[in-house]
């Protein structure tokens, strides 16, 4: 395998002679690399195409930079998806190889198919969707997500991949400790922030700590976003991505957030991250969404307040987090300014929920 010669020499996190000799042994017979572009990237890990004579496909690996140690493990994202990919109802890209030599282009890093399909997040992007695509990727959605939960842990080798006892409680733990740390850095900005909500929310939750569900899969992020979606001939999930949250533990909290960030047309108030593509007309509203995919999966979602609470309130603690890096100069791009307003929403959210005893 030989490297274009107009392919540009500098390509971020990515060293092109080295890869293109790595390729020539790991996968022999796919032709020369003639071009590499990033598709997504940020502080989560990077995703690049590769267009080779024989076809296109993608590399994932680390954010550039420092990383923490037991962070972005890309074997473990690679193990879930070949695991996946053998035979389960799960969409997911097939993996192709995985390199654990940092020599290689920096990082470690793996390669799978190329999956054809769309990324849907605004009400720009439904312009094109009719309402019964809307309601059948909604549908669709559900379907992936039951998928996900309903997965044979021993049949496809995964039963080892997380600790599900207690697991509610060391999330709650977990993000509670990041908090604390985000205030800090707030407050060595000089700036005030009384966010009193915030503590009686965490004793709410940490009084509503659910018994352990038995071991399911858990996405970590799952959202339409983080979804290739295909239109024709019908409305179906091709793939679902960002594996790098995932792990055992209780599946009802990924529906929690899935229901957070499912944005309806009468919500009075618009979150300043995540998704608007589900106010369009056709899609689900968060109740039929969750009525969906209880009928598939048969889970009981008489707690459902608390795991929307709960997402409520780890959305919360994340944008807090990137509010104290906007205080500190330490944010690149535009909007920053307007994600601290979302966290008193997002606390508010949580009581609401909490109160009626259902989906707000």
């Amino acid at each position: 395998m030989t490297v274009d010669a107009e392919l540009p020499a500098g390509v971020p996190g990515i060293d092109v002679p080295r890869l293109a000799a790595w390729l020539a042994r790991e996968l022999p017979g796919s032709g020369r690399i003639t071009a590499i572009d990033l598709i997504a990237g940020g502080r989560s890990n990077l995703t690049y195409g590769i267009t080779l004579d024989g076809g296109r496909i993608v590399l994932r690996r680390p954010p550039l930079g420092h990383v923490q140690p037991t962070a972005h493990d890309m074997g473990r994202e690679y193990r879930v998806l070949t695991a996946l990919g053998g035979g389960t109802a799960v969409p997911v890209p097939r993996t192709l190889a995985f390199c654990d030599d940092e020599d290689v282009i920096g990082a470690r890093f793996y390669l799978m198919d190329f999956v054809e399909g769309r990324v849907l997040r605004t009400r720009e992007d439904a312009a094109d969707l009719t309402p019964g695509q809307a309601r059948g990727l909604s549908d669709a959605l559900a379907e992936a997500l039951a998928a996900i939960h309903t997965v044979d842990l021993e049949a496809v080798g995964l039963a080892d991949f997380g600790r599900p006892s207690g697991y509610m409680e060391r999330q709650l733990k977990r993000w509670g400790k990041q908090w604390d740390g985000s205030q800090e850095a707030v407050r060595a900005t000089g700036t005030t922030r009384e966010l009193p909500e915030y503590d009686r929310l965490v004793a709410r939750l940490a009084e509503r700590l659910p018994a352990d569900a038995p071991a399911r899969l858990v996405h970590g992020d799952f959202r339409l976003d983080n979804a290739l979606a295909r239109l024709e001939p019908r409305p179906e999930i091709a793939a679902v991505v960002d594996w790098e949250m995932s792990t055992l533990g209780d599946p009802l909290s990924d529906l929690g957030l899935t229901l957070v960030y499912w944005a309806e047309a009468s919500d009075a108030e618009e979150l300043p991250v995540g998704a608007t593509i589900t106010s369009a007309p056709g899609f689900h509203t968060r109740r039929e969404f969750a009525a969906r995919y209880a009928a598939l999966t048969g889970f009981d979602l008489a707690d459902i307040d608390f795991y929307v609470a709960f997402a409520c309130f780890k959305l919360a603690v994340i944008l807090e987090g990137i509010h104290a890096r906007f205080l500190q100069n330490a944010t690149v791009g535009e909007g920053f300014d307007q994600i601290g307003a979302g966290v008193p929403l997002l606390l508010e959210r949580a009581h609401r929920t909490l109160d009626a005893g259902s989906l707000w």
